[in-house]
């Protein structure tokens, strides 16, 4: 069990402290009288608490909460039987004890935070966070799976809190409730096969009409398991992919004409999609977030634009049916030849024809001027990267815009740029080179709740070209 769970024997209960805020840990934030900051997991804003201290630094102390002496409004009774501070609660939420509006407003607060503190920048507007569904919202999730000979049973789900343990998850409220109906029943089906020591995972991944799982399995499985599998996917409506080594090695246990999709209904495009892809685990935001993004792109019918870190082609295909030309970059060989192959499925039969559309794979990690200067003018730029963000981006054209006399072939920076962040980190990073060094203003950010009771922040960003 976690630290947090069992302080150790000569932990010692502090005096009362009153929260001062949250972080992105979930975690209240306070200060002693001496000016020292105490972490504390289960604690919230304006609160008053003692805590239970077990870990201590020069600067800082982290404990939980020992007992509620004041509490915030805000403070709502967790939907899940399995949240919590005990021992063997679930480690996949951090804020089901915050009301879900007040979770978005900490989310805010932590964007804005992380844009002054590590970058410098203050958006002109703060527009409001992008909300939907705050449970069975979770359509794809890992689920870790192991069977405990002591307990005789088989669990399946997220860690327990800051642990290599599973939680004895029953239900969980932020699947989809047909998946949530099948946790038990998933557990009786491993448990009843011949491999059951050696599956340490299984996927899930849902589409618009179909719910995949992938089962990692370690050995062979025999005719028997396999027939397992094939009466609970009959049983239960769901399709079976299986993985006995890396993420190359997956396939289907069945071949069927069933596939995955999602669809972006305002632009007329589906999205084809392996379960081990990644998409947006929120379906219901993800859509939102496009047709937000494009918005704020703000694409007219003769510009080109240029979407890095493309994906399969979530904003790529969205912004074909928008500009006059689009260039698609993604550092992998195999997502690119995937995107392309979506573009040519939704090309076909439309009424109105995407715009021509490039996909190029390139190492966005090692970007240079010359290189930027190579992929010819855009108006426009769409940014979506990883949580390591897009500094080698960013610093090209930081370097393009103090030394012009590198530019080549007429090239001139982008007018506007959307960028979708998962960290707001690297995206206040990110946001301090195009606004301080390559002449950008911010002229609006907002938050996306893409995981409520979770302290993911997804955010945006709109860039314009000053003068």
């Amino acid at each position: 069990m976690s630290d947090a769970q069992h302080p150790p024997a000569d932990a010692t209960a502090a005096s009362a402290l009153t929260i001062e805020s949250m972080d992105l840990e979930g975690q209240g934030v306070g200060h002693r009288p001496d000016g020292k900051v105490v972490f504390v997991e289960g604690a919230l804003t304006y609160e008053t608490v003692t805590v239970r201290v077990h870990r201590r630094k020069n600067q800082w102390e982290q404990g939980v909460m020992e007992t509620l002496l004041k509490p915030s409004s805000q403070r709502v009774r967790p939907h899940c039987p399995h949240f919590g501070l005990h021992a063997g609660a679930c480690g996949g939420c951090k804020m089901q004890h915050l009301e879900p509006a007040a979770q978005v407003a900490v989310k805010q607060r932590a964007l804005e935070d992380n844009l002054w503190h590590l970058g410098k920048v203050r958006a002109e507007q703060m527009d409001a966070p992008i909300q939907g569904p705050t449970w069975g919202y979770r359509y794809r999730a890992r689920l870790s799976v192991r069977h405990v000979v002591k307990k005789g049973q088989v669990l399946i789900g997220f860690h327990e809190r800051k642990s290599r343990y599973i939680a004895d998850m029953q239900t969980c409220p932020v699947l989809p409730p047909h998946v949530d109906a099948m946790l038990l029943p998933l557990r009786a089906l491993i448990a009843g096969m011949e491999a059951r020591d050696h599956c340490p995972q299984i996927e899930l991944a849902c589409g618009d009409h179909v719910t995949a799982l992938v089962l990692r399995h370690l050995v062979p499985l025999s005719e028997s398991d396999r027939a397992a599998l094939r009466a609970f996917g009959q049983t239960h409506g769901v399709q079976w992919w299986l993985q006995p080594k890396g993420p190359d090695t997956v396939a289907r246990l069945d071949e069927t004409e069933e596939t995955l999709s999602y669809a972006l209904p305002e632009f007329g495009v589906t999205m084809p999609f392996r379960p081990t892809d990644f998409t947006q685990v929120n379906p219901f935001i993800n859509r939102v977030l496009v047709e937000r993004a494009v918005r704020w792109l703000d694409v007219q019918p003769h510009e080109r634009v240029i979407d890095w870190f493309c994906g399969l082609g979530n904003f790529t295909l969205p912004l074909a049916t928008r500009a006059a030309q689009v260039l698609g970059i993604e550092g992998s060989e195999t997502l690119v030849a995937r995107a392309r192959a979506n573009w040519a499925a939704n090309q076909a039969g439309r009424a109105r024809p995407l715009a021509p559309t490039e996909f190029v794979a390139r190492n966005l990690f090692e970007m240079t001027p010359e290189a930027l200067c190579a992929d010819g003018t855009a108006q426009r730029w769409l940014i979506d990267p990883p949580r390591e963000g897009a500094f080698a981006l960013a610093k090209a054209l930081a370097d393009l815009h103090q030394a012009p006399e590198r530019r080549a072939n007429g090239w001139q920076a982008p007018e506007r740029i959307v960028y979708v962040s998962c960290n707001p980190a690297t995206l206040a990073r990110d946001a301090g080179l195009l606004v301080h060094q390559a002449g950008y203003r911010c002229t609006h950010a907002g938050v996306v709740n893409m995981f409520p009771h979770t302290a993911h922040v997804e955010s945006m960003a709109v860039f314009d070209r000053v003068g």
